[in-house]
């Protein structure tokens, strides 16, 4: 995975210059307005730390909607050119307009940075260490503002400070992002795919992960093109072909067939039909239909459907996780009776058979008519079914045949222990014709608790054989992406699946932002942005040096001889360089314990840092213990807010939306988010004036509270899961939701 992680640290320069701006404009504050004689006028002072918010408002407005048409890099490239732009502006500004308007342009890169970087890295990142990685760009720009706070350190102690070289320096690191943007970083795969240019994200991918077959991944981000409508959950046990053998049992109309890639190795799965196994969420909604609160009737459904994938899974007997999923047949595994071989791309050329594009191949992954992934022949009821032009059928392996009155299903291991399988389905119709369906499924291995081991035993038809092999898996069952009705009333033999590039052709759906799904991810992280910003850390950070000062830190540091504006800078650089371990810690935990555990175990410690200020403020302890107990409870609110409510927000609103819709859903987030910075920001010296530190950091332990419900009840634990299954969840506990309001 070492291109991932390469990508993603240079993607995350972006934020390292970000934080190197908050960081310099915090401390050349303090010499722009003595230059400028702004002491009397706050409001002024505000708007020159305000505008480059006001500037990432504004072009995040957009950004989203140009993400998705133009891609994730080329926007990328804008924000460093801007950042390289907004540098120069700077060190010349001979007047405060000039220097507003320079404040602007740099918004508007830092806008871009922060809206999608989180995005792209999302996007590019394996399954299992995406919550590391996502967290990169919190490690990053902690890491500009400590470089930024030394040389701002250092520039305070010369007899004249000038605060447009510290600006103006921006333009040094801009020019290194500009070229890893231009020279190194890859488009987005997913976005790539969403385009239909399947040949050059299987080409990326393959960078990225370090292989050459990224087929199961590829097959996801097709996947990843539709937004859950008609998802279902369902319940299978599954076991080796002998081990749930027809031998002794009544015929099972309703068992699948899993083939794997090898001859001879294949399962069977039967749905379960009574009694869940499971006893989780998703047994329940599996068995009835709907989902209980389990004594949580506060908690929202969809965090209970998704804390039950995070179960702990206790060691079933014969367990086959390490045997059975990791061997699930590729559905590019092609039968040994095909003349060819089909790839994903289709780019090779394809003379004198049935699959013959009308394109040549330099342009064939454009072909509309050309098969999609693979073609095949599969037998179904003794029938050949080859896939027709622009269909996608599963290869089932060798001598693939359906069980008598069963289903062909393949799959493969898309991350997180989910498996990503397709099964065709018939039933007959009110005509009496039998009508087939195409389903896609997400596979889950489920465990049990001991006292419920005997249950899973019991099958339709009647018991396993006591000592087999079986898992207990979750499935989430949908339509597929591009599945096509139109192809399909053209009666083409198979399920007929249209190509990435043909729906993108009809524009973006916006009608996808009202599905229940989107709407409740949106409310998540709408919610989730507004509380981080009103927790009051981006004020408080451009205000660092003045909180400080105002707090008294001056007598901690008089000694040395500092000045009380380099003694408030000093330890503003200090503060953030202890937010550095423990943002290493955060990256550590990520996909360990995961977002929603960070969250409730540091958000609690803020509430505390805030309330000992607020308490420092209001009762005279002395000055000595008064700057102590200030420096002390700020350093533990930034380490906290670093480790949980810093990097989090970002990361979930970069993982719970639709492809289609994930650009506009997170430019809707980060508006938020850059709404509440500019209000918190511009109205913060007014405060310190007004209502004092007391009443400031009374209002953010305030916030902090709301918030801490907020999670508890709404936000859902997205750890180990591939992104395609987490928009999954949303849409079915959304539905689960307005079922039982």
């Amino acid at each position: 995975m070492a291109g991932a992680v390469l990508v993603a640290i240079a993607a995350s320069i972006g934020n390292l210059l970000q934080g190197w701006d908050n960081a310099t404009i915090a401390g050349a504050v303090l010499y722009i307005k003595k230059e400028f004689n702004l002491q009397s006028e706050p409001l002024i002072e505000g708007l020159i730390v305000a505008m480059s918010l006001i500037g990432a408002t504004v072009i995040t407005t957009f950004s989203g909607a140009v993400a998705d048409s133009v891609g994730r890099r080329p926007m990328l490239i804008a924000s460093a050119v801007l950042y390289f732009v907004s540098g120069l502006v700077m060190l010349w500004s001979p007047s405060v307009y000039v220097l507003l308007l320079a404040r602007l342009i740099d918004g508007f890169g830092i806008g871009l940075a922060v809206t999608l970087v989180p995005l792209y890295i999302s996007e590019t990142a394996p399954t299992d260490i995406r919550g590391l990685l996502n967290t990169l760009p919190q490690f990053s720009g902690s890491g500009g503002m400590f470089l930024s706070y030394c040389m701002v350190f250092g520039m305070s102690l010369m007899p004249q400070p000038d605060w447009r070289i510290m600006l103006g320096v921006l333009s040094i690191p801009s020019l290194i992002y500009f070229a890893l943007t231009v020279f190194y970083l890859p488009e987005s795969p997913r976005w790539l795919v969403s385009k239909g240019r399947m040949a050059e994200a299987k080409r990326v991918l393959q960078g990225l992960r370090g292989r050459e077959d990224v087929s199961g991944e590829m097959a996801l981000l097709v996947e990843g093109l539709g937004v859950g409508k008609d998802t279902t959950i369902e319940e299978y046990i599954i076991g080796p072909d002998d081990e749930l053998a027809d031998e002794g049992l009544a015929p099972d109309p309703e068992k699948i067939k899993l083939y794997g890639p090898e001859e001879g190795l294949s399962w069977v799965a039967r749905p379960v039909r009574g009694q869940s196994a499971l006893g989780s969420a998703l047994g329940l909604i599996s068995r009835h239909g709907s989902m209980v609160s389990q004594g949580k009737p506060l908690v929202d459904p969809v965090v209970t459907l998704f804390g039950s994938v995070h179960e702990k899974m206790p060691e079933i007997m014969g367990s086959m996780r390490s045997t059975l999923f990791p061997n699930f047949g590729s559905m590019f595994s092609v039968a040994e009776q095909q003349q060819a071989k089909a790839d994903w791309d289709a780019e090779s050329q394809r003379e004198g058979d049935d699959y013959g594009s009308d394109h040549g191949g330099d342009d064939i992954e454009d072909s509309l008519q050309s098969p999609l992934i693979s073609r095949q022949a599969t037998s179904m009821e003794g029938k050949e079914i080859a896939a027709p032009h622009g269909s996608i059928m599963g290869a089932v392996g060798r001598g693939s045949g359906l069980m008598q009155g069963g289903e062909a299903v393949s799959s493969m291991g898309i991350g997180g222990g989910w498996q990503l399988a397709w099964k065709w389905t018939e039933r007959e119709g009110a005509d009496g014709e039998k009508e087939g369906g195409f389903q896609r499924i997400y596979l889950h291995e489920e465990g049990v608790t001991g006292d419920r081991r005997g249950s899973i035993l019991s099958l339709p038809g009647g018991d396993v054989p006591p000592g087999g092999e079986f898992v207990q898996a979750a499935a989430l069952v949908s339509q597929p992406a591009l599945y096509s009705k139109e192809l399909m009333e053209q009666r083409l033999a198979g399920p007929a699946m249209v190509h990435p590039s043909e729906a993108v052709s009809k524009g973006p759906k916006w009608a996808d932002l009202f599905e229940p799904g989107v709407k409740h991810a949106l409310f998540v992280g709408i919610g989730i942005q507004i509380l981080q910003q009103f927790a009051g850390i981006n004020g408080v950070l451009y205000y660092t040096p003045q909180i400080l000062e105002q707090a008294g830190v001056g007598v901690l540091l008089s000694n040395i001889g500092l000045s009380s504006s380099s003694a408030s800078i000093l330890i503003s650089g200090l503060t953030t360089l202890l937010m550095l371990p423990s943002i290493g810690i955060a990256m550590r935990l990520m996909d360990m314990s995961g977002r929603r555990f960070l969250l409730l175990a540091t958000i609690p410690i803020l509430i505390v840092a805030l309330a000992i200020l607020v308490l420092v403020n209001v009762v005279n302890v002395g000055t000595m213990v008064h700057a102590s107990l200030s420096t002390i409870s700020v350093i533990l609110y930034f380490c906290f807010f670093v480790m949980g409510f810093g990097p989090i927000p970002n990361i979930l609103c970069a993982e719970i939306f639709p492809t289609t819709v994930r650009g506009i859903c997170i430019a809707i987030c980060a508006l938020t988010f850059w709404i509440g910075d500019i209000i918190v920001t511009y109205t913060l010296p007014v405060m310190l004036n007004a209502i004092g530190l007391a009443g400031v950091f009374g209002i953010y332990a305030v916030v902090c509270m709301i918030a801490f419900l907020f999670v508890f009840m709404k936000v859902p634990e997205t750890k180990g899961m591939p992104l395609e299954v987490i928009t999954e969840f949303f849409s079915v506990g959304a539905k689960q939701k307005e079922a039982t309001d």
